[in-house]
């Protein structure tokens, strides 16, 4: 019902039968947003949020229970949820708060950080620890992305759209080559990796 539901709305919405299969399908693509139900088999809903945030993952979080009980709401928000619907809700209801939370998931950060690795969007400038960094446009706008999205894989492909504009403006090979010039500028210990076959990622 929720799928179609989202469908009908414009949302591509994946589904997972319980709390371990959603970790591993977040570990293979992120969500914009995770819709979790409290009451699911083996892992809960609010064990699958703790363990989305204590990777690192900062997309929003919304989840759904038939517990109206304020400690159990807040039990909700602690685990690391961002929303709290109760059932019986109106779809409506599901679909204003999924909009309302992608909006405010989608504020830009003017600052990115990653360990010792800071990065300022609006002046560009960026600096690893106390050593400044001299980046040029390209590399700016590839580590701003990998900083966005820490802890998960960047795809070649969503790399060549997001800084060189399509798919099929350059080889993909250029995203390779950029990572490496990343990769010696940031120094040691090295912060981003290979997945093989995938992309890449700055920090596990």
């Amino acid at each position: 019902m929720l799928v179609r539901t989202l469908a009908a709305e414009g949302f591509e919405a994946r589904t997972a039968p319980d709390g371990g299969a959603a970790l591993a399908a977040i570990e293979e693509s992120a969500p914009d947003v995770l819709v979790l139900d409290v009451a699911m088999p083996g892992l809960d809903g609010l064990d699958v949020a703790r363990r989305v945030r204590s990777k690192g993952l900062t997309f929003p979080i919304l989840l759904l229970t038939a517990r109206d009980a304020v400690a159990e709401r807040v039990a909700g928000l602690d685990a690391g949820a961002d929303d709290y619907l109760v059932k019986p809700f109106a779809p409506e209801e599901l679909l204003a708060r999924i909009r309302a939370l992608l909006r405010r998931g989608r504020e830009p950060t003017d600052v990115l950080a990653f360990g010792d690795l800071v990065l300022d969007v609006s002046s560009r400038s960026a600096r690893r620890g106390t050593r400044e960094l001299t980046l040029s446009g390209r590399e700016t706008a590839l580590l701003e992305l990998l900083l966005r999205n820490s802890r998960q894989v960047v795809s070649r492909e969503l790399a060549l759209e997001r800084v060189w504009g399509s798919v099929g403006a350059a080889s993909p090979n250029v995203v390779d080559r950029y990572v490496y010039y990343l990769r010696r500028k940031l120094g040691e210990p090295p912060l981003i990796e290979a997945v093989r076959g995938t992309g890449f990622i700055l920090g596990r």
